[in-house]
């Protein structure tokens, strides 16, 4: 078996959270930093609805989100 590819993101904002979702999808590991944990929780939700859209749209499964390895809720930890 392969080792899952790492993407690294600086900033959750709109295209760094965009990036990150995109890379997920695709099964890649991804790494995001951001300035401040609100930053980075808001970027963290946003992902996780985007997620949300694809289940709901039947695009990926709930397994696949669920692996997607997302803090549970926003605030999570931060990475330093």
């Amino acid at each position: 078996m392969e080792p899952q590819p790492t993407l690294g993101v600086i900033g959750a904002g709109t295209m760094g959270h965009g990036i990150a979702q995109v890379a997920i999808a695709n099964c890649f590991r991804v790494v995001m930093c951001d300035q401040s944990d609100e930053l980075l929780a808001r970027g963290h939700a946003a992902i996780r609805a985007g997620l949300e859209r694809s289940v709901a749209k039947g695009k990926m499964s709930a397994f696949d989100r669920d692996a997607a390895g997302l803090p549970p809720r926003a605030g999570g930890p931060r990475r330093r």
